[in-house]
C-alpha cells in the first residue's frame, strides 16, 4: 500500500514540531542503470504536468510501489523537492510487518554514511574559523593515536575527509565480519568506543597511500580531532553547528547508549546470513558506528541539509570549495563519474548535470539521493539495506533507486 501528502506547496524550511515518543557499512557503491523515463514535470493538474508529461511525484511514487510489490522492500520512503522549493513525502509499504501499521510520512530513519558529510561540514567550519589546518598533518591533532603501517605524521586531515589515508575500515574485519562473512546482528546491542574502531582499524592491511579507498576508520578520527580542538563532544558540535542552524528538527545524534529511534519511524530490516528472511532489526546501538553514521534524521531534513550545504549555507565559499574538490573513486564496479570530494560525492546525471550527495547504509536502512546546484533534490530511503537482500534482487533495488534518482533530477531541469 502507498500513501502521499497533500500536493500543495511546502516551504523547504518547514516548521514541524519534533516527534518524540549504525553501523555503517560504505557508502552506497553499486551502479544503476537509468529507467527509459520520458522527461517529467514537477507540478501541473492532476497525474499530468507540462505537456502531458507525468509529475515528478507520480513517477516517483510508482517506483516506491515497485521497491514493495516487485522486490520485496518493507517499506520505502522519498522526498521530492523542485527549483522552486516546493516539496512531495511520499511513501511506500508498511512501517511494521508484524501490526501492519502505515509508513510515517518522512518518518525518521538512520543516516548511515550520510553522517560523514554532517562530520565533514563541521572539520570544514573549524577550517574556516583557522582551528583547523587541511594539509596539517593527523598527528598534529591526535598526537601518538595513529600508529602502525599507517603513521599520523604521514597523513593529513585533508586525507581522512577524502578517503585517501591508507587506513583499513574497521567494518572489514573483526567483530564486524567473522569467516569472511558479515556477523552484525551480534553488534545490536554493544557498545564501543571510538578508540576501539580506530585500533581495529589500525590492525587492517592499509591500502596504497594516496590511493581512494573508503574507510570508515577516517571519520571516526575525523569526529576525535573535532573533538581534541573544540574541547566538547562530537554529537554537540554536529548539533550547535548543523542541526539546529539548519533546523533540522527530526534530525539528531543519539545519546550515548540510546538504541531505540526517538520519533514516529518506520521499523528496519535485516537478513543474516545476507538474502535469509527478513527480522525486524529497528533498535541499535550505533556507536559502533559513531561519527562514520550514528546521525537520525528524515528524507525531508536529510534533503534540506544538503540543499543548504550547497546553496552556501553551511560553509563559507572557501571551505565548500574545497569540500567539493574530487578525486576518482577508482574502485572496480564504480562509475568512472563518480567521485569524492570531502565528505561529499558527485554523480554525472544522465542529462550532463552533477548530483552532490553521499549516501548512506546501516543494517535496517539505506538512504540515497542527490542535490542539484540550482536547489533539486530528491532522497530516497528504504527500510532495509540493499546488501542484505538476495543479490540479484539488492541489485534490482540498488538499479531502481539510483535510476529514480538519476530520472527525478533530469526530468526537473525546465
Amino acid at each position: 500500500m502507498s500513501q502521499t501528502t497533500d500536493p500543495t506547496q511546502r516551504s523547504p524550511r518547514r516548521s514541524q514540531p519534533t516527534r518524540m515518543s549504525g553501523l555503517a557499512l560504505a557508502c552506497t557503491l553499486a551502479a544503476g542503470a537509468a529507467l527509459a523515463t520520458p522527461a517529467i514535470a514537477f507540478a501541473g493538474d492532476g497525474d499530468r504536468g507540462r505537456e502531458g508529461r507525468p509529475r515528478t511525484d507520480v513517477v516517483v511514487q510508482q517506483a516506491l510501489d515497485r521497491l514493495v510489490a516487485e522486490h520485496g522492500v518493507p517499506a520505502a520512503l522519498a522526498n521530492v523537492t523542485d527549483r522552486r522549493g516546493r516539496e512531495r513525502d511520499l511513501v511506500a509499504g508498511v512501517g511494521d510487518l508484524a501490526t501492519g501499521a502505515p509508513v510515517p510520512v518522512d518518518g525518521q530513519v538512520r543516516a548511515g554514511s550520510n553522517s560523514k558529510t554532517f562530520v565533514a561540514a563541521v572539520v570544514l567550519q573549524l577550517v574556516g574559523e583557522g582551528r583547523v589546518d587541511l594539509d596539517a598533518s593527523v598527528e598534529t591533532y591526535l598526537p601518538g593515536l595513529v600508529r602502525g603501517p599507517v603513521d599520523g605524521h604521514d597523513i593529513t586531515v585533508r586525507d581522512l575527509l577524502q578517503h585517501t589515508s591508507g587506513i583499513g575500515s574497521f567494518t572489514d574485519g573483526p567483530p564486524f565480519v567473522v569467516d569472511g562473512v558479515p556477523a552484525l546482528r551480534a553488534l545490536k546491542d554493544r557498545y564501543m568506543e571510538p578508540h576501539e574502531l580506530v585500533a581495529l582499524g589500525l590492525a587492517l592491511p592499509p591500502t596504497p597511500p594516496g590511493a581512494w579507498s573508503y574507510s570508515n576508520t577516517n571519520y571516526v578520527l575525523a569526529g576525535l580531532l573535532v573533538q581534541k580542538v573544540t574541547g566538547r563532544p562530537l554529537a554537540e558540535a554536529v548539533t550547535e553547528r548543523i542541526i539546529e542552524p539548519l533546523d533540522l528538527t527530526d534530525t539528531y545524534v543519539p545519546d550515548r547508549g540510546e538504541r531505540a529511534i526517538r520519533g514516529a519511524h518506520p521499523n528496519g530490516h535485516h537478513a543474516e546470513p545476507i538474502g535469509s528472511a527478513l527480522f525486524e532489526h529497528t533498535d541499535i546501538d550505533t556507536s559502533s558506528s559513531w561519527a562514520a553514521g550514528d546521525v537520525v534524521t528524515t528524507p525531508g531534513d536529510l534533503s534540506t541539509f544538503f540543499r543548504a550545504l550547497l546553496a552556501g549555507e553551511v560553509l563559507r565559499p572557501a571551505e565548500l570549495e574545497q569540500m567539493k574538490a574530487t578525486v576518482p573513486m577508482d574502485l572496480p564496479g564504480i562509475p568512472e563519474t563518480w567521485r569524492y570530494g570531502l565528505g561529499l560525492q558527485s554523480t554525472e546525471l544522465s542529462c550532463g548535470e552533477l548530483a552532490w550527495g553521499h549516501g548512506g547504509i546501516i543494517p535496517g536502512y539505506q538512504t540515497d539521493g542527490g542535490v542539484t546546484e540550482d536547489g533539486r533534490a530528491i532522497m530516497v530511503a528504504t527500510t532495509t539495506a540493499h546488501f542484505a537482500l538476495p543479490t540479484d534482487t539488492g541489485v534490482a533495488v540498488s538499479d531502481e533507486v539510483l535510476a529514480l534518482v538519476d530520472t527525478a533530477l533530469c526530468s526537473g531541469r525546465s
